[in-house]
């Protein structure tokens, strides 16, 4: 039943995209074929980090019940513990979802493949999904200074996932910005998109910054690991 929802939630997703299409033709630049590619992509990425990380968002109910001092009596990275003490594999229904409507996207679009574009795709992938989980690590990370903070941090990953489905040049200026270069949700999908498919891509963003998603993961895990060592040490406790 968890898969079957997953695959829901998926489906439902893209029919969204669907039925904004049966009313106009492009979108952001982009016409349906192309808005279809962006989707798988942007969707195969977070579902893949979600299954992998995307426990860390139970942080607040370890934090309360003092379960994460039972990670730090361990000698093992407290992370990794985290990561590791849980793998829902049920979000791997949305995953099959993204891959049909990748494997459907792809010969719609006219894209001129040659090693180059092969490698683009495949760093998308990789590079998108560990933007994810960096996001779901910082997620995790403030969660050390807030209250019941989780609702406010989800805005960020579930806000940067349902961002990145949709072409960044359709959001002002201000909200571009932010899931561009702040929340870079712009650089799992969208600007690989752009670069596939040799678009020049909107003011400010592009296509060639398609190719720097790698250099931006390295960024944010950086930021990521950075903030939740801080967390960490600013942790004081279940018994303070």
């Amino acid at each position: 039943m968890d898969v079957l929802g997953s695959v829901a939630i998926g489906a439902l997703e893209f029919g969204e995209v669907f039925v904004i299409f049966t009313n106009i033709d492009v979108l952001g630049e982009l016409d349906f074929a192309a808005a279809a590619l962006l989707f798988a992509l942007a969707n195969i990425c977070f579902s893949l980090a979600d299954m992998i990380v995307g426990h860390a968002d139970r942080l607040p109910t370890y934090l309360r019940q003092g379960t994460l001092d039972a990670f730090l009596l361990r000698p093992l990275p407290v992370l990794a513990q985290l990561i590791t003490s849980d793998l829902s594999l049920r979000r791997l229904g949305r995953t099959a979802v993204a891959v049909v409507v990748l494997g459907v996207a792809l010969p719609l679009n006219d894209i001129s493949w040659g090693p180059d574009k092969v490698a683009l795709l495949a760093l998308a992938v990789v590079a998108g999904t560990a933007i994810f989980a960096a996001l779901f690590v910082c997620a995790a990370a403030v969660q050390f200074w807030l209250v019941e903070g989780s609702e406010f941090s989800n805005s960020f990953t579930y806000g940067g996932s349902y961002a990145s489905q949709y072409p960044a040049s359709i959001f002002a200026l201000p909200v571009r910005v932010l899931f561009t270069f702040v929340v870079p949700a712009a650089f799992v999908a969208y600007l690989p998109t752009l670069a596939l498919l040799d678009l020049a891509g909107p003011p400010g963003l592009p296509a060639w910054l398609g190719w720097c998603s790698p250099v931006m993961a390295v960024v944010i895990w950086g930021v990521a690991l950075t903030g939740w060592r801080a967390g960490l040490r600013h942790y004081t406790g279940a018994g303070s």
